[in-house]
């Protein structure tokens, strides 16, 4: 018998829910995924006096309705004399604050009031979006205290949550337009950000504006997994996708690409002459003048040893193709002159994880690797601004892979059991993330979003 359907099996029973519901672990809930916003009403609360996040609302079409606060006066009283907070009629479907104007701690009460009633009254996968503005650029001390109390609030919210629900902030720029707020939150409201869960999305001193149609895009490591559901969602939206992989997946990519209508490379991105190789095929097949629009590293491999066991070839072969090879792709791709290269306000997205972010236990090469590519987005993403080039990348968590199911059964039950959400994500949930900072419309550069379920390690 299939050991996954015996542990499922188990935890499934009465006897494995009733243990599972003593350890503090509720059943997992099938999240909300895709385009649908929630079926509830949005509430919307301001927390001294802004307006940005109602007019960001409105440039999406979010109807809104104001939040239900916990005061004095508005409880009421169960059978034993306990007080209640006030209680929304039907459930709702998300409730975003705005404390962009919030100062003084004092008016973190007023966060409190609005949220308890609100995560008492969220239909399954809801949304709880605070939205806020950036320690950093805080007018003064107390402001930048409140506004740092703002991230651990979301963070301790996010854990809270039940039945697929998830918390997330967002921290706009000076300059941020409410349209740019909005495409933010649409995607936050949407099922498109299920596994997003916990995190902080700092938006940038970007232009933005909508998708040329039929844009060029390149993603590595396409052939299956992660890669080739990227290479499905650009594709979804109209995009033309060129999937690379090595000789020895030519089979799979040959079909991922015939199913996309694309075309397909055939390319270890380790040889000198990758970048090039890449630049030729979109000029060869595209035309002289054509340029990627947008370029996904997500080629990537594994070599898992202790330190003590890990030699020079493991050590090399993880950061040669996670990062080394990246670097000298972008060089050629990024060089003005390069005819199939990277066009001017295009977008780059790198593939992390979270275990460049906390380390784990025998992947020091590969969290290496993986924290190198956080390097690489921060340094390079100022270094292009002034040709509008977009550097971003995403964190994925526990991803439902081929590769994470050779995993032992059990340890892939406690990696699905670590997440705020209670299980492991999909490669569509990391696709989408991608989707969404490679978005000429989305206003975030030089950040790395981790698509995890607020896995428990890391930050």
């Amino acid at each position: 018998m299939n050991l996954d359907a015996v542990v499922s099996g188990v935890l499934n029973s009465a006897v494995g829910k009733k243990a599972l519901a003593a350890a503090g672990l509720l059943p997992a809930t099938a999240l909300r995924r895709g385009e649908t916003l929630p079926f509830g009403p949005v509430a919307i609360a301001a927390v001294g006096g802004s307006s940005a996040a109602c007019d960001a609302l409105s440039t999406i079409g979010v109807a809104t309705q104001p939040a239900l606060v916990d005061a004095p006066g508005t409880r009421s009283t169960d059978h034993n004399g306990r007080e209640r907070p006030p209680a929304y009629p039907t459930a709702i479907g998300a409730i975003v604050v705005d404390a962009c104007a919030a100062t003084t701690i004092d008016q973190l009460e007023q966060v409190r009031a609005v949220l308890r009633p609100a995560v008492r009254g969220l239909e399954p996968s809801g949304r709880v979006i605070i939205v806020a503005g950036d320690p950093a650029n805080a007018p003064s001390v107390e402001a930048a205290a409140v506004r740092q109390a703002l991230d651990g609030i979301m963070r301790s919210v996010g854990k809270e949550l039940r039945a697929g629900a998830t918390c997330n902030l967002v921290q706009p720029a000076g300059s941020t337009t409410a349209g740019q707020l909005g495409q933010v939150l649409h995607f936050l409201l949407s099922g498109r950000s299920a596994y997003l869960d916990g995190q902080p999305l700092v938006l940038a001193e970007v232009t933005t504006q909508p998708a040329p149609p039929g844009r060029i895009v390149v993603v590595t490591g396409a052939a299956r997994g992660i890669g080739a559901a990227i290479a499905r969602r650009f594709a979804a939206d109209g995009d033309r996708v060129v999937v690379v992989d090595v000789p020895t997946a030519g089979e799979a990519l040959a079909g991922v690409a015939n199913e996309l209508h694309g075309t397909a490379l055939q390319l270890d991105i380790t040889a000198p002459d990758a970048g090039q190789r890449i630049a030729e095929h979109v000029a060869s097949r595209y035309g002289s003048d054509a340029r990627i629009g947008a370029l996904v590293h997500c080629a990537g491999i594994l070599r898992d040893k202790m330190l003590a066991n890990l030699d020079e070839v493991r050590w090399a072969a993880v950061l040669q193709v996670n990062l080394a090879a990246q670097l000298r792709i972008n060089d050629v791709l990024l060089a003005p002159a390069t005819r199939g290269g990277i066009a001017d306000g295009g977008r780059i997205v790198g593939v992390a994880s979270t275990s460049g972010w906390a380390g784990n236990k025998g992947q020091t090469n590969y969290a290496a690797s993986k924290a190198g590519v956080m390097g690489l987005v921060r340094a390079l993403a100022p270094r292009l601004a002034d040709r509008g080039i977009v550097v971003n990348a995403v964190a994925p968590g526990f991803i439902e892979t081929d590769m994470t199911a050779l995993i032992p059964v059990i340890d892939r039950e406690i990696f699905r059991r670590s997440s705020s959400l209670l299980q492991g994500g999909s490669p569509t949930d990391v696709a989408e993330a991608v989707v969404f900072l490679a978005d000429p419309r989305t206003p975030i550069n030089g950040q790395v979003v981790r698509v995890c379920g607020q896995l428990i390690v890391g930050r």
